[in-house]
């Protein structure tokens, strides 16, 4: 089987498990992602192969809809990669890429942390979909999926939170900004990824900065 047929099976299969996800992390999350790590990896020494198969299926099972548990992508993309009798060393590479790739890993100090050229990439695409226009959009369409407040006043942002109360967490929209979205651009790993995410992060700020002008009724 080429590397073309391979991926084709691959957008098939994950098109196929995300048909009814929710709007942020549908299949159209993933394909962004996808072409963004293709185009960061033009300026990085990796294995392409690698990049396009983990960008594929770095969300075949988010834990959030999950119930919490992380081990069902995992499981999932393992099995594929083997039905299709990719090598195993590759797809111990996909599946750390995935176990690895999320926001929240960063906040398990004592987890001993995979790391790659490869999921540095990945991590970027993934990243830089999570922020600027597109980010704005998908962080509000969660924040409906799961019915929380835009915003109140009477919540602060907590930004010393551990993974599990990250996990847990159900604070308002606008504090995800403040909890996440706004510390990415500081944690981006390629040098393409970081100027795509300046920008953007210059974005979401003119964003808040107009949210909050319109909810004190100044403009």
């Amino acid at each position: 089987m080429t590397v073309e047929e391979i991926l084709n099976k691959t957008k098939t299969f994950v098109q196929e498990e995300l048909i009814n996800a929710e709007g942020g992390h549908d299949w159209f999350h993933i394909e962004r992602v996808y072409k963004n790590s293709l185009l960061i990896a033009k300026s990085e020494p990796v294995d392409t192969f690698i990049v396009a198969l983990g960008a594929l299926l770095h969300d075949i099972a988010d834990s959030k809809f999950h119930n919490g548990d992380e081990t069902i992508g995992p499981k999932k993309a393992r099995e594929f990669l083997f039905n299709l009798n990719i090598d195993s060393k590759t797809i111990e590479h996909v599946v750390n890429i995935i176990e690895n790739i999320s926001f929240k890993s960063s906040l398990s100090p004592d987890k001993t942390i995979f790391k790659s050229p490869e999921l540095d990439v990945v991590q970027d695409a993934d990243r830089l979909d999570a922020i600027g226009a597109i980010g704005i959009a998908r962080c509000f369409n969660y924040g409906g999926f799961k019915n929380r407040e835009l915003y109140n006043p009477d919540i602060a942002p907590n930004l010393n939170m551990t993974k599990a109360e990250y996990k847990n967490s159900t604070a308002p929209t606008i504090n995800h900004f403040y909890e996440k979205l706004l510390l990415l651009k500081d944690k981006m790993n390629t040098k393409t990824g970081q100027k795509i995410a300046q920008a953007r992060h210059d974005y979401m700020l003119d964003f808040l900065k107009q949210f909050f002008s319109e909810w004190n009724g100044v403009k």
